[in-house]
């Protein structure tokens, strides 16, 4: 029986130090603009305002998180941790996700009771905020943008943010029609299009992030083909046991037993033979992580488990 396992060079799932520094310069706006637009909804009685803040503080605790995630990630592995924290990008994910909905829910509960009795807005002060608001977010979704986005954790931090912008231009048009129609609903209609962005972004985030702990195949790793793609290889019989999943962003890992001709153990061919079943996974999936278990035909009687 033959084993054989391959790992890349690469550094998956783990933002460098520029991604860090893009994160905090975005943490640092929407944290100063924030406090300044507390006070502003608190004084003007926009629950539109009150909601983008919100939605804004959920983006500074997303983006915090973010970075939280990214210094865990970096810890080397250990021989309990023997992946190291990598997958703590993939819960930071997840939390962001479950904060949006969170929001998203209290917001509707104030929207709705405040559409049966809509209170004054001053239009004018929720124009400007919203405005200043547009300016702020379109500088951190610049920044988040610039970062690595194919980290799942970078992912959160700016649907995050980019859902905080569509916010406060509908908030901005709320604050147009109340000046010029007086019409008060407007503020709350306003609010409950950001609800809809925002529970639309999370439940992205808790599908891929959801996809990745419960260990379901990486997207573009489709088993079926994988499989064909195996037993094309020279003195392949048969492959099972085979489970493809995702340790953290940009990191697939495969597994699988093959059975494969009993001379391949008597000629010493195995080692060319994994070689040649690793580059065909690796050319066409890009699964760099796998480990192959080669088992002789009378093996198969042994097995008790297969899958």
């Amino acid at each position: 029986m033959g084993a054989g396992h391959d790992h890349g060079g690469h550094q998956h799932g783990v933002s460098g130090e520029a991604d860090r520094r893009l994160l905090w310069g975005a943490l640092i706006l929407l944290s100063t603009f924030m406090a300044g637009e507390v006070v502003v909804a608190f004084a003007s009685g926009s629950l539109a305002l009150l909601s983008d803040a919100a939605h804004m503080l959920s983006d500074v605790g997303a983006i915090a998180a973010a970075l939280w995630a990214m210094r865990l990630a970096a810890r080397p592995a250990s021989l309990v941790w023997t992946y190291g924290f990598k997958r703590a990008e993939i819960l930071a994910a997840a939390v962001n996700g479950i904060t949006l909905l969170v929001v998203a829910g209290m917001l509707t509960v104030e929207a709705v009771r405040r559409l049966a009795d809509p209170p004054e807005v001053a239009g004018g002060a929720v124009v400007v905020v919203a405005l200043i608001g547009c300016v702020v977010n379109i500088a951190a979704v610049a920044l988040l943008a610039r970062a690595n986005r194919s980290s799942l954790n970078v992912e959160g931090a700016y649907q995050h943010v980019l859902t905080d912008l569509y916010g406060f231009i509908g908030t901005a048009v709320a604050g147009v029609v109340i000046m010029t129609t007086g019409w008060m609903p407007a503020d709350t209609i306003a609010t409950l299009l950001v609800v809809v962005l925002m529970v639309h972004a999370a439940w992205g985030l808790l599908r891929q992030s959801g996809r990745v702990l419960l260990e379901g195949a990486p997207d573009h790793v489709e088993l079926a083909a994988v499989r064909a793609d195996l037993l094309a290889v020279d003195h392949v019989l048969d492959v099972h046991d085979l489970h493809a999943w995702t340790i953290t962003s940009g990191l697939p890992a495969l597994t699988a037993h093959l059975v494969v001709e009993d001379g391949c153990f008597q000629d010493g061919h195995t080692a060319s033979l994994l070689a040649e079943v690793q580059q065909a996974l690796h050319a066409k999936f890009d699964v760099e992580h796998s480990t192959f278990q080669f088992e002789p035909v009378a093996h198969a009687s042994s097995e008790t488990g297969r899958h």
